[in-house]
């Protein structure tokens, strides 16, 4: 996926300007910095949840930014926004079954399901309870996993990490490396956790205000005292 001069703005405040960077088929690239800096505008510009005003995100010759959200993920792209964002009135499966709602083939469904449980063991214990009786934990799984259901290519996501234990944070980035290794699977990793993103992305772009202000190997970006600290604050 080719981001290009990506631009977006809420009224008169430009919270994109000019953003620019590249995601690697099969890898992690780490979009890190303070509140305010634009992670999230990227994301919900790059699904069209908000209008781009400028600049392409191209993947597999769509861009997506000029299209509407189901559109974006028949492309082969999911997005768990920040706040896990599952349905809690539905049960487990229910919510599951959502992430299929632009599948075609119900078999395939119920297999992408399956593996679901399979990698989160907890869901599978309580695949009849509503969301609602879920710990934090258990919500991110869930959202993880409705949007793996989809069979998507590119995964974007927001703050996994944001409110959970650190054990939990720990399993949930391991993940997403064994996603990559095993599915070829493309991750944008939204997160402001920077430790823990740096940890497994191959990549990391830094924005601040709304602009590219650093990026790199994540590995330069985490072993570089100076920008660490003026630009991530540690």
């Amino acid at each position: 996926m080719t981001v290009e001069g990506l631009s977006a703005s809420y009224g008169p405040v430009r919270a994109l300007d000019d953003v620019s960077f590249t995601v690697e088929e099969g890898s992690i690239t780490a979009v890190l910095g303070a509140n305010g800096a634009g992670k999230t505008t990227l994301l919900r510009t790059i699904t069209g949840l908000v209008p781009a005003t400028g600049g392409t995100a191209m993947f597999r010759g769509v861009d997506l930014a000029s299209r509407p959200p189901e559109e974006v993920v028949r492309a082969g792209v999911a997005h768990v926004p920040e706040g896990r964002g599952v349905v809690q009135e539905l049960t487990v499966e229910e919510n599951l079954r959502l992430g299929g709602s632009f599948r075609r083939d119900r078999d395939g469904t119920r297999a992408a399901i399956g593996e679901v449980y399979e990698m989160f063991p907890p869901l599978a214990e309580r695949r009849r309870r509503s969301t609602f009786t879920l710990s934090g934990g258990e919500r991110q799984m869930l959202a993880i996993g409705r949007a793996l259901v989809a069979r998507p290519e590119v995964l974007l996501l927001d703050e996994p990490s944001l409110g959970l234990a650190p054990r939990v944070t720990t399993q949930i980035m391991a993940l997403l490396r064994t996603l990559v290794a095993e599915r070829n699977l493309t991750v944008l990793l939204v997160e402001q956790n920077a430790r823990g993103a740096l940890s497994i992305a191959d990549r990391a772009v830094v924005l601040v205000l709304g602009r590219v202000a650093l990026q790199g190997p994540a590995a330069q970006v985490a072993s570089d005292e100076n920008l660490r600290h003026h630009y991530l604050g540690y």
